[in-house]
């Protein structure tokens, strides 16, 4: 028996065959003691509901239930890890639900009660679109009070990226203008079943309370076309929205390149859109 009381993790997918699918992006994490650590950098889970995607056979749901947390909702699409997944309840009586489906159709702010966390090791193929709608949605602040997530390191590190550097694009712009964003720690690919080619980061984001006004969609819009031709200049990148016309009400140089644009001024520009 394991720590908590259950099973190793490598009994239960053997008993369940549960080879990871490359398809639905899986990659488990077997160590208890890494999973352990994850749930840590969620901070104090006490009194918090957890949603969990893509629990799996059920490692890091066990380590944020062993942690405290008040109740965790694990949202699964692969059937298979039902069965797992039901036994880790059994354990836990009340703590765990689980609701078989398809993430990218779940609203997320439904399943709130109380002060909602957001802990997962997602999918690798629908890990950036999660994050995206979660730093994006209409209502400001958000129903939950922080993500801890993992990602290839790669993706951390646009996550995290400032202006001026070769990681920060769009995905920099969101996640600084609405969270304050770090990465936690680093997992190597030999942790999980199968090795993932790249190393993992778990990435820390806390939602801010104000961030600079602005039109979510708008926003959207002027990141998007400007990164979307990140070598060219801007004038001629964001020209569908105005080009030199908009920057020149902006105050901002249209020789420029979007990487080169601090957070502030990308906002000016979505404020400026008609």
């Amino acid at each position: 028996m394991s720590v908590d009381g259950l099973p190793p993790l490598r009994e239960v997918i053997e008993r369940h065959g549960l080879q990871a699918k490359k398809a639905l992006g899986q990659n488990f994490l077997l160590d208890l003691n890494l999973t352990g650590k994850v749930a840590r950098a969620a901070g104090d889970l006490t009194g918090a509901t957890v949603i969990e995607v893509g629990p799996g056979p059920g490692g890091l749901t066990r380590a944020l239930l062993f942690s405290g947390a008040h109740r965790v909702v694990a949202i699964e699409r692969d059937e298979r890890c039902l069965a797992a997944l039901a036994e880790i309840s059994a354990h836990y009586p009340g703590r765990l639900d689980v609701i078989s489906g398809d993430a990218l159709k779940t609203d997320f702010s439904a399943l709130a009660d109380g002060p909602v966390k957001i802990v997962a090791n997602l999918p690798y193929n629908i890990g950036t679109e999660l994050l995206l709608r979660w730093l994006t949605s209409e209502a400001w602040p958000p129903f939950y009070q922080s993500l801890t997530l993992m990602f290839q390191r790669e993706v951390a590190e646009r996550i995290v990226a400032k202006p001026g550097s070769d990681a920060y694009g769009r995905l920099g712009v969101l996640a600084g203008w609405r969270a304050q964003a770090r990465i936690a720690f680093d997992v190597p690919r030999q942790a999980f079943t199968p090795p993932p080619k790249v190393t993992s980061s778990v990435v820390h984001l806390v939602p801010r309370e104000a961030p600079l006004p602005a039109d979510v969609r708008k926003l959207g819009c002027v990141t998007e076309a400007a990164f979307g031709q990140r070598r060219k200049m801007l004038r001629q990148s964001v020209k569908s929205l105005g080009g030199e016309a908009l920057l020149e009400r902006c105050g901002i140089d249209p020789t420029r390149r979007a990487e080169t644009l601090s957070i502030e001024e990308f906002v000016r520009l979505a404020n400026a859109i008609p």
